[in-house]
């Protein structure tokens, strides 16, 4: 549970308030209240997924071809990469962008220049995953309880701040207005509540583990996950709209810098000022590594399947190798042309990610025998409904 929502904390629930809040308090209480089921029966579905796959011991890219043959599967895998890869690149700008507003704005000194800044942060983040998935969940773990603790410090100490006064005037009045904010809000939020990058390798842990109750014990831990992140989060999400207001949200979206870096260039107090880019380091941190498994799981089948030959001849270590310069390369020169954080969430990642989180495990139930006991859930028609307005 720790490790999932160790993932899903990153840049989406960094960026989260500065969307969620633009129009304000009723349309973010809508999706305060349903993003609880959304991210557990979404996560659920795709963990199940993985978790009765007749193949045991597969990842999400093999189990995908076995459900929808070759060439479904194929592109499936391809979605699969398409929904991660973004978020791994979205990282590699905000770790740069967070880093340099904390030396410029905190420290008071002059960054890098751009192109070096970028490439020694994500090389550092590289750099723990290449020396072993062990030393990532030390790193993650170690990273996530001062970040839930963090977190919630910061919710609270915020607290004498908050003014609902400046949000009354951005809550659309027409009910049209009202409907169009919540549905602008929803891509974001499916976003930066995501752990399905991890599902897939987390579905193989529950099947070592326990074997025919792995998708039963699996929806444990989920619950657990998506319980710690509506808290957590929603809690965090609506102190920083409260404190910030309006204006203060639509600066922090110029400067295309999380929430939290925002909120250091603005108070000046030192546990805002220092403990801010901290805990946004720390979550873009925790977080990177869970997508960059996803990514190069998908980066990896992708090549698997156009290169089935040439792929045998190397091995696993050398496509792994591959993969890796592959990811260094297009996330540091992502970093450098840095482009809208939130552009990128909003038109491509939210989308993208709901298609394969809320609809392809919706198809596989009523597609495949391996999933029938699940057909009679009325959670499915939720979350495919759910899963339509995001990507709409």
């Amino acid at each position: 549970a720790i490790s999932l929502f160790g993932t899903a904390v990153g840049a989406g629930i960094l960026f989260l308030p500065i969307n969620a809040g633009a129009s304000g308090v009723w349309p973010l209480l809508i999706v305060t209240l349903l993003i609880a089921p959304m991210t557990y029966f979404s996560h659920r579905a795709l963990a199940r997924f993985v978790c009765k796959s007749p193949r045991q011991g597969e990842d999400i890219t093999v189990v995908a071809e076995d459900y929808f043959g070759t060439g479904a599967g194929r592109a499936i895998t391809l979605l699969y990469f398409l929904a991660i890869y973004p978020i791994v690149l979205i990282y590699g700008v905000g770790i740069t962008n967070t880093v340099e507003s904390l030396l410029e704005n905190q420290i008071g000194v002059s960054a890098p220049p751009r192109w070096i800044l970028s490439g020694v942060l994500i090389g550092l983040m590289m750099l723990v995953m290449i020396l072993g998935e062990k030393l990532m969940l030390i790193v993650t773990q170690a990273l996530v309880y001062p970040l839930i603790l963090a977190l919630l410090g910061i919710s609270l100490y915020l607290i004498p701040t908050w003014d609902f006064s400046g949000l009354r005037g951005g809550t659309p009045h027409s009910p049209g207005g009202f409907l169009l904010a919540v549905w602008l809000i929803i891509p974001v939020l499916v976003f930066a509540f995501n752990h399905s990058p991890a599902i897939s390798q987390f579905s193989l842990a529950m099947q070592r583990e326990h074997g025919e109750r792995s998708a039963h014990e699996a929806s444990k831990v989920l619950v657990l996950t998506a319980g710690l992140l509506v808290v957590f989060t929603m809690f965090f999400v609506w102190s920083c709209v409260l404190s910030l207001g309006m204006d203060g949200l639509s600066d922090a979206r110029e400067a295309n810098i999380p929430v939290l870096s925002h909120l250091a260039n603005v108070y000046d107090a030192p546990v805002i000022s220092y403990m801010g880019p901290a805990i946004a380091i720390a979550a873009i941190f925790s977080s990177f590594f869970g997508h960059y498994l996803g990514a190069a799981e998908g980066a990896a089948g992708i090549v698997r399947g156009l290169f089935p030959k040439q792929t045998e001849k190397w091995g696993t270590k050398r496509l792994a190798a591959g993969v890796a310069v592959f990811m260094f390369l297009t996330t540091w020169g992502v970093a450098v042309l840095n482009p809208s954080i939130l552009g990128l969430i909003e038109s491509l990642s939210g989308p993208v990610i709901a298609s394969i989180l809320y609809i392809m495990p919706m198809v596989a139930i009523y597609k495949v025998d391996a999933l029938k006991p699940f057909r009679k859930a009325y959670s499915n028609y939720f979350v495919v409904v759910m899963g339509v307005i995001a990507i709409g």
